[in-house]
């Protein structure tokens, strides 16, 4: 048996997915690490991880690293929920203030400052720091995730920018948070044992959706939100990594390029 080291975002939004692999995939030979998309790009980036759901910007970072395995991702059409910048102030007032990224994420972080930048037209400056929320002058923060959901329904901040959302706006098209990412030296060496845990990923996603009640009383409380709410946020979330989300991962990379902030060699993403 090939022993494969997996990584799973720790985010109720791959909930639908995780909760029945836990249930269904009982092989020992298949170890899940859970963490926040940041730790897992450091970890499949270091050879700590075979394959896993990585940030986007991770794969476009470092190409000749991974492949991508088709069909998956984590991603939206229209708002994603969980992926706001929140300002007090309007964002298209932010030049010249400091906003606080997120250290959980890169392609976050990669979307916001093209947001602001391309789409809205200000210039901001940015601060990496997990205790932005104590700077008293950082007047916009990007959440991600759990954080975020629980940062929306306190309703602090009078303008919440939802990425995904103001993507869809400017670009007509839907954005991809995540890809499933399996190192090249992996896929060479273990092709049948990559292409069998991508089956069982897109059973479960399957699976799940039949269950997303059931998986949100589970999961609800880790918020915590009421039932109906996360039932709706995770309606909204996608697993599927079809053509259209395939031309806006490549146009988000387009744009990292142009910006000098990925290789050329980001395009085109390599599939398996």
């Amino acid at each position: 048996m090939t022993t494969a080291r997996i990584g799973m975002v720790n985010f109720i939004n791959t909930a639908p997915l995780y909760v029945i692999w836990q249930q269904r995939v009982k092989r020992t030979d298949w170890q899940v690490v859970e963490g926040a998309p940041s730790t897992l790009n450091r970890m499949l980036c270091n050879n700590e991880l075979d394959l896993g759901f990585v940030s986007s910007h991770e794969y476009g970072a470092n190409p000749h690293l991974y492949r991508v395995l088709d069909g998956l991702s984590i991603s939206a059409t229209g708002p994603v929920g969980s992926v706001f910048l929140f300002s007090g102030i309007a964002p298209q007032e932010l030049s010249g203030r400091l906003v606080g990224l997120s250290a959980q994420s890169q392609t976050s972080n990669a979307l916001v400052k093209i947001i602001l930048e391309e789409f809205l037209g200000v210039t901001p400056c940015y601060a990496i720091n997990k205790d932005n929320g104590n700077r008293h002058d950082v007047v916009a923060q990007l959440a991600i995730g759990d954080e975020a959901l629980r940062l929306q329904q306190q309703g602090d901040f009078p303008f919440c920018l939802d990425l995904s959302h103001v993507w869809q706006q400017h670009t007509g098209l839907p954005f991809v948070f995540a890809v499933w990412a399996v190192r090249d030296d992996f896929f060479r060496r273990h092709e049948q044992t990559v292409h069998e845990i991508r089956r069982e990923l897109l059973f479960c996603i399957e699976e799940g959706k039949k269950v997303l009640p059931a998986v949100c009383r589970q999961v609800a409380p880790r918020i915590p939100m009421d039932v109906e709410s996360c039932r709706r946020y995770l309606s909204g979330i996608e697993y599927d990594l079809s053509p259209r989300k395939l031309l806006a991962l490549e146009l988000f990379f387009d744009y990292l390029i142009r910006r000098g902030e990925l290789p050329a060699a980001a395009l085109p993403v390599s599939l398996v």
